[in-house]
């Protein structure tokens, strides 16, 4: 058999291993394995109709799901994570059939999903309010959270099925339902999901039909999904271009968006750090998803005395770097997603180059296979942070720029219009301390010897500027998928009011 039927018969069989009706599967969406470009699948996409009738079914599950205890809407979660972990080699080998991803990525993202599982059943029995000081005798006053409405999520194909986790799982334990529009470059695994949720949403008593709907299709269906009212959050992942246009439809409705947008991530390099640990740090950064991460390093400021040996160094480890296919066990940078980025990583070289930058790498590869999108990743020496470099691109380029003190660093690191995830490598306590303060990185996400890619589920996972300000995951996070209600209750025979107002009828 050629490579594109064995990834067609195994796409195949891992979906029917998860539940998935393939002979249901027909319709006008191809899906293709950045793999070797084969079609791997025909999709079905939904119209405005069907997305009319998906949000409305939502809201409907939407009027009884939020009247279950929280606890309780916990436990079909819990039931979810334990499907996962039965599933988790399924669909972790296909997000790398789907996706690109190396093995070792894909189970990742499973684990990552079954992760975020175990957390928000912990959180279903800590949806806390405060008690507040009043300043009325005889009364008191508290916060309650309350379930919002049906909650949208777009989504990117990157990943595929982590972010819709993190989202989904929240969610349903706040009360809320969901509509999920997935990538159209992966569906598939959104279809996965979406049968394994379905299974455990059937068999569990308290869960009414309708609570988790899933929507495929292109710009035209995400629009759809955007301008709902009855859409009350908005979860959109994907490029601060969509991100612009997400938000202010969302907000001229008055809806809540939380938007994961796009990050130019960077390492500062400091005269103390552990070059070894760097170098580890650097690869996996700026190479893994083969550079097709929100959190992907993008740029290393590294400070004038040890910058010839770090690049040294680091150009070694490049050369030793396995492109090749994800499902080989030994490789480590696998194929862009697709022809376009691609065309996106050549052009955004050709710029830097013309600004002055010196590349090593960013070749094509064919990766064992010429229909792959694979390439080397590239290193380019900047002579200094040009508006290229300013210019996220979703491929594994990584620019590096000398400095001679701190204040310059951090200057340097803040002067892009991304703000989402950041590092130092330092030894030095002051350089940390001050990288992480007020002073210091604007990103949501500040790191000291470790990368800026890899987040934990524990912490809320976003970042600002153009990175659109939400958080997703951990933390406090939950809080942007309820409603907040401030209330006093008098239980005194009187009837003060605030403030030392009088008005006596």
């Amino acid at each position: 058999m050629t490579m594109s039927n064995v990834l067609v018969t195994e796409a195949q069989s891992l979906l029917q291993e998860m539940g998935v009706d393939i002979d249901t599967l027909a319709g006008t969406l191809s899906v293709a394995s950045p793999i070797d470009g084969s079609v791997i699948g025909q999709v079905a996409e939904q119209g405005a109709a069907d997305m009319d009738k998906a949000v409305t079914a939502a809201h409907q599950a939407f009027l009884s799901w939020r009247s279950v205890p929280a606890p309780v809407r916990g436990e079909l979660v819990r039931l979810l994570g334990e499907e996962l972990r039965t599933h988790k080699k399924a669909l972790g080998k296909l997000v790398t059939i789907e996706a690109g991803k190396i093995l070792s990525e894909g189970l990742g993202e499973v684990q990552e999903m079954i992760d975020i599982c175990d957390f928000a059943v912990g959180l279903s029995r800590q949806l806390y309010g405060k008690t507040i000081a009043s300043e009325r005798p005889g009364h008191r006053m508290m916060e309650s959270w309350h379930p919002m409405g049906v909650c949208g999520v777009i989504s990117a194909f990157n990943f595929p099925v982590a972010v819709w986790s993190w989202n989904t799982c929240l969610a349903l334990v706040c009360g809320d339902s969901v509509v999920w529009k997935p990538s159209e470059k992966t569906p598939l695994t959104a279809l996965a999901c979406n049968a394994i949720i379905q299974r455990v949403i059937e068999e569990f008593d308290d869960a009414p039909a309708g609570l988790h709907q899933l929507v495929v299709g292109g710009p035209a269906v995400g629009e759809a999904l955007v301008d709902n009212p009855l859409i009350s959050i908005l979860s959109a992942t994907g490029s601060t271009r969509m991100g612009k246009a997400v938000g202010p439809r969302v907000a001229s409705r008055f809806g809540r968006s939380i938007l994961e947008l796009g990050g130019n991530n960077a390492m500062i390099v400091a005269p103390s750090a552990d070059l070894d640990m760097a170098i580890r740090a650097i690869c996996f950064s700026a190479v893994g998803t083969a550079g097709q991460r929100c959190t992907s390093l993008r740029r290393v400021i590294v400070h004038e005395s040890i910058a010839d040996t770090l690049i040294e160094q680091l150009k070694k480890a490049y050369n030793s770097l396995p492109v090749g296919s994800p499902l080989e066990a030994n490789t480590l940078v696998g194929p862009l997603i697709d022809q376009a980025s691609f065309e996106g990583m050549q052009a955004s070289l050709a710029n830097a180059k013309q600004e002055g930058g010196i590349i090593t790498g960013g070749a094509r590869a064919d990766g064992g296979n010429k229909n792959g999108f694979y390439v080397h990743p590239a290193i380019v020496e900047m002579p200094e942070q040009s508006a290229t470099v300013k210019t996220e691109t979703f491929a594994p380029i990584l620019y590096v720029m000398r400095y001679s003190n701190m204040d310059e660093a951090i200057a340097m690191h803040n002067d892009v219009p991304q703000g989402l995830s950041s590092c130092i490598f330092t030894l030095d306590m002051r350089e940390a301390e001050r990288f992480m303060s007020a002073a210091g990185s604007d990103c949501g996400i500040c790191n000291v010897n470790i990368g800026p890619s890899g987040a934990e589920i524990g912490g809320a996972f976003g970042g600002e500027k153009e990175t659109g300000g939400g958080r997703e995951s951990g933390s406090d996070a939950w809080q942007g998928y309820m409603r907040r209600a401030t209330n006093t209750i008098n239980y005194s025979t009187e009837l003060p009011l605030a403030q030392g107002v009088s008005f006596d009828v």
